[in-house]
């Protein structure tokens, strides 16, 4: 199933995407800089370009996918954001969009809170991870999500 990386043009963003191209995984970008597409596409990548505080645009990217990686650096950067003037509004943008879309696991590269995503499946990873490439990589690859890595309304939902 796909795997969308929203902020691929992110130091993070690149190297998440190195770490799930892989033979049987179609994975997909969102950058909004022109110069990272032709590197990208590469890869093998599909690559979607455009304004990361676009709502509506993340979420046609998101149509067929199965998770979502979402790298808040590209919601804080120097980046021109015109729908969005915070970090906040972009996350809840991201986090809206990712629930219209129907994707089932969202993945945030963030520290600290997170929006919730309603109806999906999410789990969270330090950007300063050392690991972070082979545990979102993990995340996406899981059946289930591993407890410890879902968030509080996941548990929430689970005991419902």
């Amino acid at each position: 199933m796909p795997v969308m990386v929203v902020g691929a043009d992110t130091e993070n963003g690149r190297a998440l995407v190195v770490g799930l191209v892989a033979p049987g995984r179609e994975v997909r970008a969102f950058v909004s800089d022109p110069g990272s597409v032709a590197e990208l596409r590469a890869m093998g990548v599909k690559v979607a370009l455009g304004d990361v505080s676009d709502e509506s645009h993340i979420q046609g990217s998101l149509t067929n996918c199965f998770t979502v990686v979402l790298v808040t650096e590209a919601a804080r950067d120097t980046r021109e954001r015109a729908f969005a003037t915070t970090e906040l509004q972009v996350m809840r943008g991201w986090a809206a969009a990712a629930a219209a879309s129907g994707v089932t696991r969202v993945i945030w590269v963030h520290d600290g809170d997170c929006p919730p995503v309603e109806s999906a499946e999410t789990g969270q990873v330090s950007p300063g991870s050392p690991g972070l490439v082979e545990e979102v990589v993990a995340l996406d690859d899981a059946r289930v999500l591993p407890e410890e890595r879902r968030s509080a309304d996941d548990e929430e939902r689970a005991l419902d």
